[in-house]
């Protein structure tokens, strides 16, 4: 039975319901089952089935506490407790939520300021591959400028941007979407929506930026300034920006699917296929400031989605995460290099400068090289593709010495399966130039401090 909350809960809710006794207990008892709980979301130990179960009863009640104040997820809550229940009296193995992952759709309602809470077991993306409970408080990103691009020419009706209110441990971390395929189900269903979480992304670029600016004497355009100083245009700016990513994934001339789902493929392809989202939605950025018919706020936004995608890809991308086939990374370094190489960006006298007039035609041009490379694809078989991409990237960005790919086609295992291709791929097939070295290393710390970080503690 769902219960009923008072005035002051209400009240209360309204500023911030994590302040309410439900969600801190939700919150802790998720904690505490997450230390009871395998890899695969189970309670592998009987003698914790017991405590495991407490756990989850915890959980459920303040569920339905909390229901009442999301109205519009009364279908999914039901949903959920429904399944908590039944994960406890089937004994705790593996569990299976597809029946409240399906009833959970948010795309259906964004509204701005529109709160959900989710709770699933499920693994967090460069946060855990744990399939543990967690629970996360979240508020729909959708200003007027957004809803009016999504309507024209930038449908996408999976698309959630939010940003965060509260969350388990397993968002502590530098985790920034909200999947559906990360959730437990007995079976995969069709994806209907995907969550990104504006803020987080909005609060560590500003951090990011403002360090690396600093230490690399590089001047802000006014503009860039504002954007790095003020969160919310931040957070505006990164919702434009995903809308037109998101969408590009399945647009376009593609060599059938870029990603190959399920499917082991050089990492660089993955470096390509994430550059080319970005640089369109640089360029379409581009198109939309220039639109006497967009609103002020749209083109406003357009310009300042131009800032972020360089110097997001250039002083974050770049060196964040690790040296094994980071693809991220490598997209930061091409960007990089193709803008130093192309002469709008210079590194003289130990101070960055980039010649602002010039860098949009640069920065389309490589777009198109990448486009040029998919459009070929078709006509192509999969190692040959392989080996263009490769020469794409090699041609700006410098192998590694000791790379069995950068001798060419005659030095690789071209008789065999492709998986000999790619193990021949090293970890960190482009290392980082000089400059990121040192970069890297004054950076560090900055980096490392966006671990967790949210709009209300940027």
């Amino acid at each position: 039975m769902t219960q009923t909350l008072d005035a002051d809960q209400r009240r209360t809710c309204t500023d911030y319901p994590g302040k309410l006794p439900g969600w801190t207990a939700l919150k802790t008892a998720a904690g505490a089952l997450q230390a009871l709980q395998a890899k695969d979301g189970s309670v592998a130990d009987p003698d914790e089935v017991g405590s495991a179960g407490a756990h989850v009863d915890t959980i459920v009640r303040s569920i339905r506490e909390l229901a009442p104040l999301f109205p519009h997820d009364a279908e999914y809550h039901e949903a959920l407790i429904r399944n908590f229940q039944q994960w406890k009296t089937a004994g705790m193995g593996v569990p299976d939520f597809l029946d409240s992952l399906t009833a959970f759709q948010p795309q259906r309602d964004r509204v701005d300021g529109r709160r959900h809470l989710v709770v699933f077991p499920m693994y967090t993306q460069n946060g855990s591959t744990n399939r543990f409970v967690e629970a996360v408080l979240i508020e729909v990103l959708w200003p007027d400028f957004i809803a009016e691009l999504e309507a024209g020419d930038y449908s996408n009706k999976l698309f959630v941007p939010i940003r965060f209110l509260d969350f388990t441990p397993g968002y502590d971390t530098n985790s920034a979407v909200l999947f559906p395929e990360t959730v437990a189900v007995r079976q995969t269903p069709q994806f209907t929506w995907g969550a990104i979480f504006a803020d987080r992304e909005a609060a560590r670029f500003r951090r990011v930026v403002t360090a690396a600016a600093e230490i690399t004497r590089l001047e802000l355009p006014d503009e860039a300034r504002e954007l790095v100083e003020d969160q919310q245009l931040a957070e505006e700016t990164f919702v434009m920006w995903d809308l037109i990513h998101d969408r590009t994934h399945m647009r376009g001339d593609l060599p059938f699917d870029p990603f190959m789902i399920k499917q082991r493929m050089p990492y660089f392809l993955y470096s390509l296929e994430e550059l080319r989202c970005d640089l369109t939605a640089f360029r379409e950025s581009v198109r939309i400031a220039a639109d006497d018919d967009a609103s002020d706020d749209a083109r406003r936004h357009a310009r300042l989605v131009q800032y972020a995608v360089i110097f997001d890809r250039i002083f974050r991308f770049a060196i964040t995460g690790s040296r094994v086939r980071n693809y991220d990374g490598l997209g930061g370094q091409l960007l990089f290099a193709w803008l130093h190489q192309n002469h709008v960006l210079h590194w003289t006298d130990t101070t960055l400068s980039i010649d602002w007039e010039e860098v949009p035609g640069v920065v389309i041009a490589l777009g198109e090289k990448i486009q040029q490379l998919y459009w070929r694809s078709i006509d192509r078989p999969k190692i040959a593709h392989w080996l263009a991409a490769y020469e794409l990237v090699s041609e700006t960005v410098t192998p590694h010495p000791a790379s069995t790919w950068a001798k060419g086609p005659d030095a690789l295992p071209l008789d065999g399966p492709p998986r000999g291709l790619t193990d021949a791929v090293l970890d960190d097939e482009f290392p980082l130039s000089m400059f990121f070295e040192a970069l890297d290393k004054k950076m560090k710390a900055v980096i490392e401090s966006t671990a967790g970080i949210t709009g209300a503690t940027a």
